[in-house]
């Protein structure tokens, strides 16, 4: 009974940080919409059509949680609470960037979805070439966002961080390591690996870049990381797992189409069971990271084990 109350708690907690913190970078990223007036029409309708579209705005989340965990006068003893502005533009360019990411993913030459958050995909509704192009631009919007409005003690900092884990290392890498593997069987290593880069190069940068903002100590930075490594290996998993399990309404997009790609998942290695585990034990690790952490991290290990409980 004390387990399920503590569960009713974690979900109720990190559905309010998303929504709190999905809130303020969704009214931010109208504003970054705003500035971009003098582009052509297709073009601001394609990005915010798509930048606006929803869903759970958990990497932005994950970056203002930890900045707000890092920030706490327990861990530093000056925080840098003017710096929020330098999390809110780490934060909008998260999130410029995996809905690039999303877009391009979309395209026939990718993945080939016609469903993204519950409606047509970018592609679909302004055509290839615009779709191609918005995803484009919002690349170059994210990083002149945290060069407009970040502090500039962190921004180069902050810049290096999102392009590390966006370039040929980092999430584009593990999209090229997933379309190579297709149809060739990986091993648990190899498919760790590829998913350290496709989906967790982002969220780990997620957790670092709210930290980087908010000033930390190199030992609490470390934690952090930690921290973002597995709970990225356990986002991935469920994701896995809820493709097979989970329908296309409750998702948003299709389901059940990576076995007919070829595609490596962890329920294909592993089996179901087995990927629950792995999820269960990657959790254990992400909060054992934050055990140098007190109150402060409440919200970071509430949003971990709601991702790991997670049914969309």
């Amino acid at each position: 009974m004390a387990n399920e109350q503590s569960s009713v708690v974690d979900q109720d907690l990190a559905l309010e940080l998303l929504k709190r913190h999905g809130e303020r970078v969704e009214q931010y990223m109208r504003q970054l919409i705003v500035r971009i007036k003098h582009s052509p029409t297709k073009l601001s309708e394609a990005i915010e059509y798509s930048l606006l579209a929803g869903g759970k705005r958990l990497r932005p989340t994950l970056i203002l949680e930890t900045f707000e965990a890092c920030s706490s006068s327990s861990l530093n003893p000056e925080p840098q609470t003017s710096n929020l502005s330098s999390a809110l533009a780490a934060a909008g360019a998260m999130e410029l960037i995996h809905t690039f990411s999303l877009v391009h993913d979309d395209l026939p030459a990718m993945d080939d979805d016609d469903l993204r958050r519950g409606r047509p995909t970018n592609h679909k509704v302004f055509g290839e070439a615009m779709a191609i192009l918005a995803g484009d631009a919002m690349v170059t919007m994210a990083f002149e966002t945290i060069a407009l409005d970040a502090e500039p003690k962190v921004a180069l900092a902050l810049i290096r961080e999102l392009a590390t884990a966006t370039g040929p290392e980092g999430m584009i890498g593990g999209q090229v390591l997933d379309i190579d593997g297709e149809n060739n069987g990986l091993s648990l290593s190899e498919l760790q690996h590829l998913h350290r880069m496709k989906t967790g190069a982002l969220l780990t940068a997620s957790c670092r870049l709210g930290a980087i903002a908010a000033g930390v100590t190199p030992e609490k930075l470390l934690a952090v990381s930690e921290y973002g490594r597995n709970l990225g290996l356990a986002f991935q998993i469920v994701d896995d797992i809820l493709d097979v399990t989970s329908t296309p309404e409750e998702m948003g997009k299709a389901t059940n189409k990576d076995h007919g790609a070829g595609k490596n998942t962890y329920p294909s290695l592993l089996g179901l069971d087995k990927s629950r585990e792995a999820a269960q034990n990657a959790l254990a690790a992400g909060l054992k990271a934050l055990a140098g952490f007190g109150a402060e991290a409440e919200g970071l290990r509430a949003l971990a084990r709601f991702i790991v409980g997670r049914t969309f």
